[in-house]
């Protein structure tokens, strides 16, 4: 890593660390906030915080990392107004896969060209939707959607969408998306023949993917794609490094897929990218309240103990659905039990008892957790808190039960650029 890379790394550690303080702060005065004898039914929700100085702390990551590759913000991980209108102001494009999020992004003054329609199976009045608002660039990964797209919108900029090996991704998109590397002529012929423009081809090595190989193995395909669209007679322009971009992994995977983007494209070929959770998933924190509790009596597996259920006001058909439709495993941590607030408390291992946590839903899969050890007694009216809750739970919750509305967001700002932008 260059020293220019490791300053910003260190630098952003430490600010992220300060940011947190501001955190605890918009939790603790929104609980204190609350009178749980007297307030409205529903007045003690879950709630978020969300630090929209983290949102820009990480495309200032990704601009040092991979500064050749432009991000499209994926819309469908988290539909935030806000998290939307700063990565406006950033200069993001933006990934849609529906006409609300296309609406979404055009409602907020971004023009139609920093938009890429990337579902490959769209619906007929969608494409006439996409036309209408000039929204061009589309993705493809079969010829029923070549025929589609010349009925009803011939002046479409289409993408190729590929498959890639996603078998180390939690997340497996190639299993539903992207054309096999054996079909990529026949559907570059027919586009010729049908007179539709292919200006790219487009990748997707999976969520979560765990293999940054897998992306110098895509962008190799990407080559073969740019290559065989040649002899067809097209002049591809525009390379899609999809998503599957994680938090943790990040800097991994540029360091691979930075060069194999230079070594395979030169500089006229334009690369974007469809990151979303990279973007959001560390910016939002949820507390949830405790509702009820149950004691269990003591079992051999757990040393003779007790152990207890405890039930949130939140639960998998809510901002836990990550845990149903995204693999996700959330780690409850203590908020406030009691009187005393716990935010990053240290506790000792021996004071630790074990936890079931558990939705307010009639459904047994509500549960958040199997089995999580936390600190003493948890007692009706403490609160708890999940970090890294940014990215596919309050998109794919439910109404089911009558249980979620659209919850409270609270908002800092723990970074001066971002401030800057959003006023």
């Amino acid at each position: 890593m260059s020293a220019h890379k490791r300053r910003f790394s260190q630098s952003h550690a430490c600010t992220k660390s300060l940011a947190q303080e501001q955190i605890f702060r918009a939790l603790e005065n929104h609980i204190e906030s609350i009178d749980h004898d007297v307030c409205d039914a529903g007045g003690e929700d879950a709630f978020f915080v969300a630090d929209l100085g983290e949102v820009y702390r990480q495309h200032m990551r990704w601009k040092v990392h991979l500064p050749r590759v432009e991000p499209f913000y994926a819309v469908k991980c988290n539909r935030d107004p806000k998290v939307i209108q700063l990565l406006a102001a950033l200069g993001t494009g933006f990934d849609c896969a529906s006409k609300a999020e296309i609406n979404q992004i055009l409602d907020m003054g971004v023009d139609p060209s920093r938009i890429i329609y990337a579902n490959p199976c769209k619906t007929a009045s969608y494409v006439r939707y996409a036309a209408e608002k000039n929204v061009q660039m589309m993705t493809f990964d079969n010829a029923e959607e070549l025929y589609k797209v010349k009925r009803h919108f011939p002046n479409a900029q289409l993408i190729l969408r590929i498959a890639t090996d996603d078998s180390k991704a939690l997340c497996r998109l190639s299993l539903k998306f992207g054309a096999p590397m054996d079909t990529v002529l026949s559907l570059l012929e027919l586009a010729k023949q049908l007179e539709l423009n292919v200006i790219g081809c487009s990748f997707h090595v999976g969520s979560g993917s765990t293999d940054p190989t897998a992306f110098v193995t895509a962008v190799r395909d990407a080559r073969t794609v740019f290559d065989l669209a040649a002899a067809v007679g097209y002049d591809m322009h525009l390379l899609d490094v999809g998503g599957g971009y994680g938090d943790d992994n990040f800097e991994a995977i540029a360091a691979l897929l930075g060069p194999a983007i230079n070594l395979h494209f030169p500089p006229s070929v334009r690369v974007i990218a469809e990151p979303g959770r990279y973007y959001v998933v560390g910016a939002f924190t949820l507390a949830a309240h405790v509702i009820a509790r149950r004691a269990v009596p003591g079992d051999v597996l757990n040393g003779g103990k007790s152990s207890y259920m405890l039930y949130l006001n939140d639960g998998v058909y809510g901002n836990f659905s990550g845990i149903l439709f995204d693999h996700q495993h959330p780690v409850p941590k203590v908020l406030k039990r009691g009187d005393n607030y716990c935010f990053n408390a240290p506790t000792k291992s021996s004071s630790l008892i074990r936890y079931s946590i558990w939705g307010p839903t009639c459904d047994g899969i509500d549960c958040i957790s199997a089995s999580a050890n936390l600190p003493d007694v948890l007692e009706v009216g403490d609160w708890l808190y999940f970090t890294d809750m940014g990215a596919y739970n309050k998109c794919s919750a439910s109404k089911f039960n009558g249980f979620h509305d659209e919850h409270l967001v609270h908002y800092i700002v723990s970074e001066p650029g971002a401030e800057a932008l959003l006023m």
